[in-house]
């Protein structure tokens, strides 16, 4: 039985094959590394198109201020580690993932009516309705005088309720808020400018909808928000290798050590294929998915057999979908998915388990659906199939 991939939230499947073929053709043809060496023109050639293409696909000012990580998290850790200091206040959304809240438990506190630290980090969350939008008119109560930031999501990995980062940028430049992107879910489906937005640093990861391969992601910075973050890693960048300190300018001063640049490759390969397939095509592909996926979830939540989780239309959104149930533990349900049907998808907190409170699914989780540019119609009949018949009858 082949496969039917319903987890692109997580991270797409299958890639262009023009991914996997640039990514091979780097390590059996390239293979050199960047700065270091008599070799390396080729893989700087490379890198450097790389971040043209990101800066123009993002709306980012220069080129040098784009930055490559591993992933989106170890973008996020940089510039909330590198931006905060003690007294600071920053603003999230209650649809947060981990990436953007552990580091601020590491290094914060939520601030509660009863707890008011002077000297900490600390942060405060923005509401956010059943469906997971974000309440734009509890927006000014939360701002405090120490308030430096909105640090948030652009859209829901559980619901795939889009927030209003137009809006939400205006509102940050009128109160000369730094304002910071976490587009794990909407990178290379939504378009996202950077200048038009007012935003101030967007981490970007590789592997979801810019259909790159793992292990590569990144971060674009406004030029005047660059010499308030220190770098989180420091050490060999290739320049300035007469001094132990660290370069000061970009983007050496957040990329010590080798690059993956087989991983470049893959997103340079990926980024043109989504400049020749254009990701309006993709995302009206992925919602027309969603709305099919949601007419039968309609009907099978009519019977009560299950609980469409967020919204229950395709305004504002992306083609991510939760569901509950309680025919049967959904954990059980999403094995049997897989075991009996071939149908892969995600069960669980989805590593945001405040937005999972926000949404009235927690501690339980849901089964979570996430179309691709890959998916087709048969696929969403064949899971919708499936769902009735294990939910009807219990096989």
């Amino acid at each position: 039985m082949q496969q039917i991939y319903l987890d692109n939230a997580s991270t797409t499947f299958p890639k262009p094959q023009a991914v996997a073929d640039a990514v091979y053709q780097y390590i059996t043809n390239a293979g050199t590394n960047i700065s270091r060496g008599t070799c390396a023109a080729s893989s700087e050639d490379l890198v450097f198109a790389t971040r043209e293409q990101l800066c123009r696909f993002f709306g980012g000012e220069d080129s040098k201020n784009v930055v490559f990580t591993k992933n989106i998290t170890e973008s996020l850790n940089i510039i909330i580690k590198g931006l905060l200091h003690s007294g600071d206040h920053v603003l999230v959304t209650a649809m947060e993932h981990n990436a953007v809240m552990r580091p601020l438990q590491q290094i914060g506190t939520e601030l509660t009516t009863d707890n008011a630290p002077a000297d900490a980090i600390t942060f405060s969350r923005i509401p956010c309705d059943a469906e997971g939008a974000l309440r734009l008119d509890a927006l000014p109560q939360l701002v405090r005088p120490n308030t430096r930031a909105i640090i948030m999501t652009h859209a829901s990995n559980v619901c795939g309720t889009l927030q209003p980062l137009a809006a939400i940028g205006s509102f940050c430049h009128k109160h000369k808020l730094k304002f910071i992107v976490d587009s794990a879910q909407s990178a290379g489906v939504v378009p996202i400018n950077m200048q038009e937005m007012h935003i101030d640093a967007l981490a970007f990861t590789g592997h979801k909808g810019l259909l790159a391969p793992q292990g590569i992601g990144g971060l674009l910075l406004r030029e005047h928000i660059i010499d308030e973050i220190s770098p989180l890693i420091v050490g060999g960048t290739g320049s300035l290798s007469h001094t132990e300190r660290t370069p000061r300018f970009l983007p050496d001063k957040f990329e010590a050590g080798t690059l993956n640049l087989p991983g470049i490759a893959g997103l340079q390969a990926a980024l043109v294929w989504l400049r020749q397939h254009g990701i309006d095509k993709i995302r009206t592909h992925e919602l027309k998915l969603t709305q099919q996926l949601l007419d039968g979830l309609h009907q099978l939540e009519a019977q009560g057999l299950l609980r469409i989780v967020g919204k229950k239309n395709c305004n504002e959104r992306l083609g991510v979908v939760s569901i509950a149930t309680e025919k049967m533990d959904i954990a059980e349900l999403a094995f049997i998915l897989a075991d009996k049907y071939a149908i892969a998808t995600r069960v669980g907190l989805h590593c945001a388990p405040h937005a999972h409170k926000t949404l009235g699914t927690y501690p339980t989780g849901t089964l979570r659906f996430s179309f691709g540019w890959h998916n087709t119609a048969a696929e969403v009949s064949a899971a919708l199939h499936a769902l009735s018949e294990v939910l009807s009858h219990g096989l």
